[in-house]
């Protein structure tokens, strides 16, 4: 048996907020770790494999979802568990460089106005594989703030 270095799934979110769609800087900044799903690490093999109707995560299939559910993430959750949720399409298709796949939605003034207890990455605009999901309280969104999700998946 042959040892070597293990590749290692790093995801990370990134919140930032602001206090209206005009502000030019965010007046606060969370960054949080997720896990990787099993229908989520599924659909990637799948798709490597060309098995399966898997929807790719591209820029018309991407969503970033947010909702308030606080139950600690599972690998085998399949879906935000807060009986709240709203799912953004990405601003634009993945950027995809080097060893990282990185998505934004921009949330405005009038979208998922609540609080955020968790965030995913989905490939539907209500159901599909969530691919991810973090658990955290990122506080509440009110009417007429802008906040602007990141997601960063990196390969080790």
């Amino acid at each position: 048996m042959l040892s070597g270095d293990a590749i290692n799934w790093f995801g990370e979110v990134r919140l930032d907020k602001y206090r209206d769609e005009e502000a030019e800087s965010p007046f606060e900044v969370i960054h949080a770790l997720n896990l990787l799903l099993t229908a989520g690490a599924t659909s990637v093999w799948q798709k490597l494999a060309g098995q399966g109707s898997v929807t790719t995560f591209d820029g018309t299939n991407t969503y970033i979802c947010a909702g308030t559910g606080n139950a600690a993430p599972a690998v085998g959750q399949t879906d935000l568990q807060g009986a709240t949720k709203f799912r953004k399409i990405v601003d634009s298709a993945p950027t995809i460089s080097g060893n990282s796949f990185v998505v934004v939605s921009t949330f405005g003034a009038t979208e998922a106005n609540f609080a955020w207890e968790e965030v995913g990455i989905a490939n539907h605009a209500t159901a599909g594989i969530l691919l991810n999901r973090v658990a955290q309280s990122f506080g509440t969104k009110a009417a007429g703030m802008q906040w602007v999700l990141t997601g960063t998946i990196t390969l080790l």
